[in-house]
């Protein structure tokens, strides 16, 4: 008879107890992702979320790690045309969906959102910025002309340390009119 964990259940189960390589095993695998507009290879565990793939494996920075529940907004991206927290998409869930971080949201860093903030003066710290235009542009690609109400609803998830609220909604109102 042959031994396999088929037949000796227990043998397999004293094996991997007793032998720490087994307790840590990762599965990798690879992905082909859409960032920015420009095709990625990466070679992660597929629970990997997104924050850390683009910061650890692609060295996109721009995306921020504030709480890792998705209740701050920092590491918001967009998931094709909707404004999602990478910190808790996990790498698997993306499929052939486009990504778009800080970097890709505009070349030269003239995205509307982005001149609206400068004229504005909205960063302090600057920590939740590249969270809160992420949100401020793909609100204002579904709603180009957002109210008050929608611009605070669609924002109430951005957490500013600083509490530049009110002219982070002056620089929305602003790029929505430019």
């Amino acid at each position: 008879m042959h031994f396999n964990s088929k037949n000796y259940p227990s043998i397999a189960y004293f094996y991997a107890a007793n032998h720490s390589s087994l307790h840590n095993l990762t599965i990798m695998a690879n992905f082909t992702l859409n960032i920015n507009g420009k095709q990625q290879q990466v070679d992660v565990d597929p629970a990997t979320p997104m924050l850390w793939v683009l910061r650890d494996h692609l060295n996109l920075v721009g995306t921020k790690y504030g709480c890792g529940v998705a209740q701050c907004g920092a590491c918001t991206i967009h998931l094709g045309d909707v404004a999602m927290r990478s910190c808790i998409l996990p790498v698997s869930q993306v499929g052939n969906q486009p990504i778009t971080t800080i970097e890709g949201l505009s070349e030269n860093g003239d995205h509307p959102v982005q001149q609206a903030w400068l004229e504005h003066d909205v960063a302090q710290c600057g920590y939740c910025q590249a969270g809160q235009i992420m949100n401020a542009a793909a609100l204002l690609k579904a709603n180009p002309k957002p109210s008050d109400a929608e611009i605070e609803g669609a924002m109430n998830g951005n957490i500013c340390r600083c509490a530049t609220y009110v002219r982070i909604k002056a620089a929305i109102k602003t790029a929505a009119n430019s």
